[in-house]
């Protein structure tokens, strides 16, 4: 099965992708990072192999992607709109499929939209199972930084450290899109600890936008507005907000995934927040050979722990959490 589906959720024409070896697997929502920044395309090149598990939904949230649409205004683009949509899809795949519940997966920015709905709507879903899990976007990209100052202090490279100290982070400088967007980015990437480990760029996402042959040339247009625009509107708003303080309890089984040289998303921060929770079952597992995105660096160590944990309710390979150091 491959669909390339529209839909009106909560009022907006919404897009997603439908994958699945077996339409009687079980369903899972994937929910993409960013803000603004669909992922099928990244599966195309990096085959997850989650369709073989699942019937997967590759939904593009609103604002993004082939959900992008200029009439959507500012307004119209919060947390509260993400989670409402959210579980319009879940119930939408419900219907479809003729399940009671489905899994989800959250991936970054994903992750924090992920834990929200979960929370708040716990029959809905099996497990949640979170990929670069967040825990407070504010505390990781000081570590980050801070990260990247020392390494590039330790290797000498004088042009990267002027442009890191122009921001000052770690003097409580302001964590604006304009260092997102061009001197952290760039320093993530070149250091591996950005999208992925193998020194994955911007230029390459733009490069896969364009050859993904599941995009019309207004949707490829679409995937840059849309990322500009949802960051946009919802960085300000996300960026202080500390999931342990917001959700300290679920009902379901969580499972994380998280790469070791992950600093988009902070490792260490995410094994505090599997830590902290109270959840029925709880399961954290290190990609030792991935940075931000494990379900594309090591997909088969992912689709194992699937396979062997999260279908079965249990946690035999999971890692100790009670051991968190930093890189």
């Amino acid at each position: 099965m491959y669909e390339k589906v529209f839909i009106e959720i909560n009022g907006l024409k919404q897009g997603m992708f439908l994958q699945s070896e077996n339409i009687e697997n079980p369903v899972l929502l994937f929910l993409h990072g960013g803000p603004g920044s669909p992922e099928f395309m990244f599966n195309n090149k990096y085959p997850s192999g989650l369709e073989k598990l699942f019937t997967v939904c590759w939904w593009e949230q609103r604002g993004s992607g082939m959900s992008y649409s200029k009439k959507i205004t500012p307004q119209e683009i919060t947390l509260e709109s993400m989670i409402s949509d959210t579980v319009a899809v879940t119930n939408y795949l419900r219907n479809r499929f003729n399940k009671d519940k489905i899994y989800i997966m959250g991936h970054s920015w994903g992750s924090m939209l992920g834990v929200f709905t979960v929370n708040r709507y716990p029959q809905l879903f099996h497990a949640y199972i979170g990929v670069g899990q967040v825990k407070m976007n504010l505390e990781s990209e000081r570590l980050a930084y801070n990260f990247m100052l020392k390494e590039y202090r330790r290797i000498s490279n004088k042009k990267m450290i002027q442009k890191l100290e122009k921001f000052q982070i770690d003097k409580g400088g302001e964590i604006n899109l304009r260092y997102l967007g061009t001197v952290r980015s760039k320093c993530m990437n070149e250091l591996g600890i950005g999208i992925m480990h193998n020194n994955y760029s911007n230029l390459d996402i733009i490069k896969d936008v364009f050859s993904f042959k599941g995009y019309t040339f207004k949707e490829k247009l679409n995937f840059a507005r849309g990322s500009a625009f949802s960051i946009k509107c919802l960085w300000d708003s996300i960026l202080k907000i500390d999931l342990s303080e917001k959700v300290s309890e679920l009902q379901i089984p969580i499972y994380i995934f998280h790469g070791k040289f992950d600093y988009q998303v902070s490792y260490v921060l995410s094994k505090e927040f599997i830590k902290n929770i109270k959840a029925p079952i709880k399961g954290f597992y290190t990609f030792e050979n991935s940075a931000h995105s494990p379900c594309f660096e090591e997909p088969e160590k992912m689709c194992n722990i699937i396979r062997e944990d999260v279908l079965k309710f249990k946690t035999s390979l999971y890692d100790n959490i009670e051991s968190i150091s930093h890189l």
